[in-house]
């Protein structure tokens, strides 16, 4: 096979000039002009043989990024300013890269000049390579002895791209520091040279008699070797920010030879993460190159996976677009997704790197959004929209974020938005019951079990409530009569308009729902009918071949003839979150070893080597109806293997 090179054709990188030393500015200038973009060959060529000729380079306007906050934002508003790199004088002039590691931004400074002096950024997408150069450039005033430029991100997470920066001045001669975000880092940053722990997350790649092996350590951390070979054999990692789309500045990492009267060669430890970027779903792979031959072989691309939930999580949040604060494009699923990765944080303490995504979700959406924004409604504003069920979904969102953050800010939005809800229990149709939208024109399971759960939760959270848990127990016990839980103890999708059970589907996020219900009742209440219901539905979902299929939790759309829609690809996971709540409740070790057969087929049958997850848990396929995966089945996986940790 042709080694691949450092993009994704295949082509090798034209290397610039790096301008670490005085140029004349001219010269910079004619550069900046010429030389921006990498000339990428279209054909595959061997990574280790750059190509003798290119195309001409174009040059294009750098686009404005946006991470948690966009390109162009006032340094006056950084939370906090540090200097990573030393300081280079140009006559008597000092130019500065500031770096604030909280906002993952950075901006450049020049002192003790004089009117005309600058100073601007330089940002690089390849490794420095090639770069924008001239970012936010600013000329010292009459009068003045310096200026600063605005800041700029240094990653783009939303277009998965981590990127460097330096910044350079104009005093009479063009001075450049070093770049910034050299190294990723997780736990600890590339370069590390002992592992903890080793595993092999992806089989091993053969060449020549060789053995080519991607290693990954109980941090998270991976590293490459070459075995059975000879000296001057070959290993290096290459790292992908896209999935294993393109690998730009993420070619060679670590290559190492094989020394003389040896056979085996192996690279330094590089991570798959940058969490000070926000970089949080890398993917990496081992390749290597015998000393005999110009071909070479790589192993499939990889993410760590010691840590089942952890890996889940990771690839959910590749999804996640922090400059507009959700996954695209899904409204109630966004809710979902957001609340099951609090949920993880919860149940593992890991909310250090992620707990920005909760205020930065709330903050960004709790305004309004004209229809086709964020939904095909309008949004306005607090979450709600004419969907009821959807905004009760956000309720029970910040009621999480409350729990885990502790900050009454989710607990008020709460109220709010539990409040709307409650506009539409009406007791003159059925008897009770929340309509489904605001035309009233439909009774569910699902927009009443979110009530009865939101209500329960406030009254649990709010000292000395009345109002919510009269609200609550109304509503619970109006579900339980209702109809809408048949003979089976199932829970069927609805009522019809004479207010009986209309037989439609048992969909498994309706069974959820009113498990979590019944079981936030009796927390509310201590009554033990309450829990018993909680209980009953519980065993009949486990016992049911309606919803479980041969052990694994299954939905009606999961059929080998069928598809689900974006809406059935999460149902799953929001029935594994209130069973893994009523196994934590209860400690019955059944729920508990029901929840780890779902997480031990979904990790063995139902999971690819970056650990994205699919929507059949059996992991059944086929040509006419493959299984589905995207960031909603990756929430619903990620449920259940949150459910089976306990």
């Amino acid at each position: 096979m042709v080694l691949p090179g450092r993009n994704r054709a295949g082509g090798s990188l034209i290397l610039l000039t790096r301008l670490f030393i005085d140029v004349d500015k001219r010269q910079y200038e004619q550069m900046l002009r010429t030389l921006l973009v990498v000339a990428l060959m279209a054909t595959a060529v061997p990574a280790i043989a750059p190509s003798s000729s290119a195309p001409a380079a174009s040059v294009t306007a750098a686009a404005t990024v946006c991470s948690v906050s966009c390109d162009t934002r006032d340094p006056s508003t950084a939370r906090q300013d540090t200097f990573p790199v030393p300081d280079k004088t140009q006559n008597g002039r000092r130019i500065s890269l500031h770096l604030s590691d909280a906002d993952a931004m950075a901006w450049g400074s020049i002192d003790n000049g004089g009117a005309g002096d600058s100073v601007w950024l330089d940002r690089s997408w390849d490794g420095g390579s090639s770069w924008d150069g001239l970012l936010g450039k600013a000329s010292i005033p009459a009068t003045w002895t310096g200026t600063r430029t605005l800041m700029y991100n240094l990653a783009d997470p939303s277009h998965h791209k981590r990127g460097m920066v330096r910044a350079c001045g104009d005093a009479s001669g063009i001075q450049c520091t070093e770049w910034v975000r050299l190294k990723a880092c997780d736990v600890v940053c590339d370069g590390e040279t002992a592992n903890v722990g080793d595993a092999v997350p992806v089989p091993s790649a053969a060449l020549s008699g060789r053995t080519i092996s991607l290693h990954a350590d109980q941090r998270g951390m991976l590293w490459g070797t070459i075995s059975g070979g000879a000296a001057g054999d070959e290993i290096w990692l290459d790292r992908s920010w896209d999935e294993g789309v393109s690998w730009p500045g993420g070619s060679s990492l670590g290559r190492t030879s094989t020394p003389g009267g040896a056979s085996s060669a192996r690279t330094a430890l590089f991570t798959s993460r940058d969490i000070r970027s926000l970089m949080y779903a890398g993917s990496v792979r081992a390749c290597g190159r015998a000393v005999t031959g110009s071909n070479g072989s790589c192993t499939q691309w990889a993410r760590p996976a010691a840590d089942r939930a952890a890996a889940a999580a990771d690839a959910l949040m590749y999804s996640y677009q922090p400059d507009t604060a959700w996954w695209p494009s899904s409204w109630w699923n966004s809710a979902v997704a957001v609340t099951t990765m609090m949920d993880w944080m919860a149940r593992s303490g890991r909310t250090q790197e992620y707990g920005w995504v909760v205020d930065r979700t709330f903050e960004v959406n709790k305004v309004a959004f004209p229809a086709g924004v964020k939904s095909s409604d309008a949004i306005e504003g607090h979450f709600i929209s004419r969907a009821i069920d959807d905004a009760a979904w956000w309720g029970l969102a910040w009621v999480k974020a409350y729990d885990l953050t502790g900050n009454p800010k989710y607990r008020d939005e709460a109220v709010i938005i539990a409040n709307y809800v409650n506009g539409f229990w009406d007791t003159s149709t059925c008897g009770g019951g929340v309509w489904w939208d605001r035309e009233r024109t439909y009774k569910n399971a699902v927009t009443s079990g979110l009530y009865v759960r939101l209500a329960a939760s406030l009254h649990n959270r709010l000292p000395g409530d009345t109002t919510w848990l009269n609200r609550a127990v109304t509503g619970w016990n109006w579900f339980a009569a209702s109809g809408l839980i048949n003979a089976a103890g199932l829970v069927n999708d609805g009522l019809t308009t004479a207010c009986a059970n209309n037989g439609q589907t048992v969909y498994t996020y309706n069974q959820g729902l009113a498990i979590g219900a019944s079981l936030e009742v009796w927390r509310a209440t201590g009554n033990a009918n309450a829990l018993a219901a909680s209980r009953r539905l519980a065993d009949a979902a486990i016992s049911s071949p309606v919803l479980t299929r041969g052990g694994i939790l299954t939905e009606s759309c999961d059929a080998a003839d069928r598809t689900c829609d974006d809406n059935g690809k999460q149902f799953k996971g929001v029935f594994m979150r209130y069973l893994g709540d009523l196994a934590d409740a209860t400690g019955e070790a059944g729920y508990r070893t029901y929840a780890r057969t779902q997480a031990d087929s979904i990790w063995n049958a139902d999971r690819d080597s970056l650990n994205r997850i699919g929507q059949r848990w059996s992991g059944q396929t086929s040509s006419a109806y493959p299984n589905a995966r995207d960031w909603r089945t990756q929430a619903s996986g990620l449920g259940a293997l949150i459910a089976a940790t306990g």
